[in-house]
């Protein structure tokens, strides 16, 4: 009887030991619930819903199902599942699919099947544009009141995110064509 238990104990550690692969991971689902949870209401209501989803074990379970299985897919593939997305946008130029895999987005357009990618480099807090093989910077955080953006002559310009600071590049990108050098 002792054996068996010994077996069923080292059958358990082994099938841990791989799915519990030491990465922490992003616990996406989780985040997402206290996400949502934080915009309920004041914060009265917030902690009424955070009680109550101990209780009902809502965060137990998404917890659970990340560590046990979102995060080790994260782990293996380099992509958290929760993040992977598609959506089909119709515009004036057509309609386009966008593909987000948690690390940026593949844009394409359905008729042409010309495609892009915009990708966030988070060591320079850039988002950029990629298309045909070039890298093309579109956009840099500064700080949380400034950003440096592609300007319409092909340079970066320090942008403030003010309602007139936006305006005024608002205006400069309306008036003139930007330069192949920055943005298609």
């Amino acid at each position: 009887m002792k054996k068996r238990y010994l077996t069923i104990a080292i059958v358990c550690a082994v099938l841990s030991s791989m799915t519990l692969t030491s990465c922490i991971g992003s616990f996406r689902l989780t985040n997402s619930v206290m996400k949502w949870n934080k915009r309920v209401g004041n914060k009265f209501l917030n902690e009424l819903v955070f009680f109550a989803f101990w209780v009902l074990p809502v965060y137990e379970v998404t917890s659970l199902a990340d560590l046990l299985v979102l995060n080790s897919i994260e782990f293996w593939s380099g992509r958290n599942p929760l993040t992977s997305s598609t959506k089909v946008i119709d515009t004036d130029h057509g309609r386009y699919n966008i593909v987000c895999d948690g690390k940026g987005y593949e844009v394409t357009h359905q008729e042409s099947g010309q495609s892009y990618r915009l990708d966030f480099i988070e060591e320079t807090q850039t988002w950029e544009l990629n298309y045909k093989g070039e890298a093309y910077p579109l956009m840099t955080f500064i700080d949380e009141h400034t950003v440096k953006m592609c300007s319409p002559g092909g340079d970066m310009r320090l942008v403030d995110l003010t309602e007139s600071g936006v305006m005024a590049y608002e205006n400069d990108v309306r008036t003139q064509t930007f330069y192949s050098d920055c943005a298609l």
